[in-house]
């Protein structure tokens, strides 16, 4: 699968690495600061081109630039996709923004619209997706298979698991790092109290996913009588826990 990524930062850096992972895919890379491209090409391979060049080739053209810059980028690729003579389709990942409104500015092109999360760098993301490019879906998938999970879901429902799975890796990043701090304020070392954390979010999430019991039940689990876990839970609840992750999740949804 040939595929461009138009836009090489954080997100679109991060699904570069996973579509690598693939083999037999083959890369364009695209960003307004080449440097940037040139970095990620020394790591992962591929093409460092420009947009035309990128937009001739591809079969998969990934947007990856931030919603505010995507009406000047799109009014620069619609004639580029106008003289295209090969299928292709355009997958975008500008949170916020509809189908409807891409092809207000793309025309009527084949879209996929995605909802991806950073772990996909490391092949432990989470993609949601929808549109209706059905002659690229399948390809889609195989060629970024590596990437993680992914899900389809109604296009009205992608800002709500945007906020769960796009956002919340801060929102775990900044639980680990309460998780080390004090852990350190214990007297532990900060790199084994960053292990110790990192593993312990990433073994407990697996647990879920392969066991497929409801979190409530394996924290019950752990929670012995009269023990040392739930006199945490209870100092958890204590200061609003779950509800601030609640609001947390709500307040990215309505951003």
């Amino acid at each position: 699968m040939k595929i461009a990524f138009i836009g090489t930062g954080n997100m679109g850096g991060a699904l570069a690495r996973a579509a690598s992972r693939e083999r037999e895919n083959r890369l364009y890379l695209v960003n307004r600061h080449p440097e940037k491209a040139e970095m990620l090409c020394r790591e992962i391979g591929g093409e460092v081109t420009d947009c035309a060049a990128a937009v001739r080739e591809a079969e998969l053209i990934f947007l990856g630039v931030k919603p505010h810059v995507l009406p000047e980028l799109c009014a620069a690729l619609r004639p580029m996709l106008e003289e295209k003579d090969t299928p292709f389709a355009l997958v975008s990942m500008a949170a916020g923004v509809p189908i409807a409104r891409l092809r207000e500015l793309l025309g009527e092109r084949p879209i996929i619209r995605i909802m991806p999360n950073t772990p996909v760098a490391v092949g432990e993301g989470m993609i949601l997706y929808t549109g209706d490019a059905p002659a690229h879906m399948d390809a889609f998938l195989h060629a970024m298979r590596h990437a993680g999970r992914f899900l389809p879901v109604e296009e009205r429902l992608m800002d709500a698991g945007m906020a769960v799975s796009g956002c919340g890796p801060a929102f775990v990043d900044l639980f680990v790092e309460a998780l080390a701090d004090a852990g350190v304020a214990s007297g532990l070392a900060r790199k084994d109290a960053l292990t110790l954390a990192a593993q312990m979010v990433l073994g407990s999430a697996k647990l879920i996913l392969e066991t497929g019991k409801h979190p409530g039940e394996l924290k019950d689990a752990v929670c012995s009588p009269g023990g040392t876990t739930i006199q945490g839970v209870r100092k958890l609840e204590e200061k609003g826990f779950r509800s601030a992750v609640i609001e947390a999740v709500i307040a990215a949804r309505d951003a």
